[in-house]
């Protein structure tokens, strides 16, 4: 089997209304998605799709993935999409760096993978089960009460985990959002308190050190090196994300018992071959992960279900599902979708989610 076409289409997604991270200091109000299609000479197609969430949250911007996967593609027509690990090196070699440009290839390449297999990516990636993954609710910041409207309207569509954002220039109204959302959450309800990296680490200290709650607290600081400071000096367990971007990351970051616990997101770290490695990197060495990704439609956010649902029980915290905040639908009604608060990944052989092209629109760019 071989890679004959590439073809790859730009869509706006805009979200549902504006939402606010870090502190309040980051907007964002449509994202940049890019769709990917990879043809082959034996009649399988395979989908994937590259979506940061805005060019202010990562160092990733929409035009960035159409860009590499332009400087990609030559070296990759004629390939097998089979070979994921090949492909990856391929890809590696040809473009060092940028991991987000390639994680719609890797997606694309998985799903053909599947298909030719007649296995859903779930089982290839090593799950005996369709399971059922906890979905993430997304608290935009705000004033403890309105967090908590959110959290209960969130509470409504059958959410039990909620990632709440806070940190900012105001340290007592983060001390009073903490401990006001911790201490009235519905029975049976979990939070991480994400600060997307807005702390300073002698904030983080004081504001942790000064709340009752003993939530897990996501990416305090810019840095490791200074979530590892702060790690070391509070006794909440840490999530990390923001920092982590390379396998390189994940090794260190445990050497130096940074955190308790990863977000572990395809699109950031260069597709799914590359975070089943993370993934099964922090099932050996006790970490519990988030498994989402970066941001996207349904199509983005089954394949991060997909390995999710391929993750140990005793590993695996909720998955967040972008598609919820965004005021279009790509692929209605196919792929993981919240039912109740639990998304299951589909079992039809691949990814099992087909888009439509005609309701992409005209391709962006295609190479033969």
């Amino acid at each position: 089997m071989k890679i004959t076409r590439i073809t790859i289409w730009q869509l706006d997604l805009p979200l549902n209304e504006p939402y606010y991270l870090s502190g309040g200091r980051l907007k964002f109000e449509n994202l940049d998605s890019t769709f990917v299609r990879i043809d082959t000479d034996e009649g399988l197609s395979g989908w994937g799709e590259g979506c940061p969430w805005g060019h202010t949250y990562l160092p990733a911007h929409g035009p960035g993935i159409r860009s590499g996967i332009e400087t990609l593609a030559p070296v990759l027509i004629g390939e097998d999409p089979r070979s994921v690990q090949h492909i990856n090196r391929m890809m590696d070699v040809q473009l060092p760096g940028h991991p987000y440009a390639k994680s719609a290839i890797d997606m694309a390449c998985w799903d053909i993978l599947g298909q030719s297999a007649n296995m859903p990516l779930w089982q290839l990636l090593g799950g005996s089960e369709a399971a059922a993954v906890p979905v993430n609710s997304s608290i935009s910041t705000g004033t403890p009460e309105d967090m908590l409207a959110l959290i209960g309207k969130a509470a409504a569509k059958g959410y039990t985990v909620h990632s709440a954002k806070v940190g900012g220039t105001d340290i007592g109204m983060d001390i009073a959002r903490i401990e006001a959302i911790s201490s009235s959450l519905p029975q049976g309800h979990k939070v991480t308190f994400d600060v997307n990296r807005a702390w300073q680490p002698a904030t983080a200290i004081e504001v942790l050190n000064s709340v009752k709650a003993r939530d897990w607290v996501e990416q305090p600081c810019e840095t490791l090196d200074q979530c590892a400071h702060v790690a070391s000096r509070v006794s909440n367990p840490i999530m990390l994300d923001e920092c982590m971007h390379t396998f390189q990351d994940h090794l260190e970051a445990w050497k130096r018992g940074v955190g308790e616990g990863v977000k572990v997101k395809p699109n950031r770290v260069g597709g799914l071959t590359k975070a089943k490695q993370i993934r099964d990197f922090g099932v050996s060495v006790g970490w519990q992960m988030h498994i989402e990704d970066v941001g996207g439609s349904a199509l983005a956010d089954t394949a991060a279900i997909h390995l999710a649902a391929s993750t140990p029980e005793a590993n695996r915290l909720a998955s967040w599902l972008c598609h919820y905040h965004l005021s279009v639908d790509p692929v209605l009604g196919q792929g993981a979708r919240n039912r109740n608060g639990f998304a299951i990944p589909p079992s039809k052989p691949g990814l099992g989610v087909t888009p439509d092209p005609d309701n992409l629109g005209m391709p962006k760019a295609q190479y033969d």
